[in-house]
């Protein structure tokens, strides 16, 4: 069919979804039990939020309808390729993925915390940095009295390892 028959209300737009946090290709999606129900409760949110879009415009409605699904695909992908780690069955003298870390940064007298986590539970503000992030890949295998350093462009930054724990 030629476009000169076809209306200009016609034409849908196609949403726009923000990807998800990174992860790249070939690499394993490992979460915490946390990270899995955060991705649940997620996908829980999503469903009910298309069970309450208002009726008002039709075409509005289709269109934030769409969007939602498109989010839940992104969601689902990440879930069916979810790999729970139990911490429970992981080194304690170690670091591994899920470790709480307690530790000095710098010549900071301050004690830091984070906690090793997958790449959609990552949130800095809360002290859980990504597994597949520089700091957590320099962290990995380290021990309390360790020292990991993150090369930067202008200088080293030491990470002095305080406590580990799951």
């Amino acid at each position: 069919m030629s476009r000169g028959f076809v209306k200009e209300n016609d034409q849908e737009e196609i949403p726009m979804v923000p990807p998800r946090a990174d992860l790249p290709d070939g690499m394993v999606n490992y979460v915490t039990q946390n990270g899995m129900d955060e991705l649940l409760l997620e996908k829980e949110t999503l469903l009910h939020e298309i069970e309450t879009v208002a009726n008002t415009d039709e075409n509005e409605r289709r269109i934030t309808v769409n969007y939602i699904n498109a989010k839940i695909q992104l969601l689902n992908q990440r879930i069916a390729t979810a790999k729970v780690v139990d911490l429970s069955k992981q080194p304690h003298d170690e670091i591994r993925f899920g470790a709480l870390i307690s530790m000095q940064i710098g010549t900071d007298k301050k004690i830091q915390k984070y906690q090793i986590v997958g790449v959609d539970e990552a949130n800095i503000a809360k002290g859980k940095i990504s597994f597949i992030s520089p700091i957590a890949r320099i962290l990995i295998n380290k021990k309390v009295g360790d020292v990991a350093v993150l090369k930067l462009a202008t200088e080293d930054r030491e990470f002095k390892i305080l406590g580990i724990g799951y």
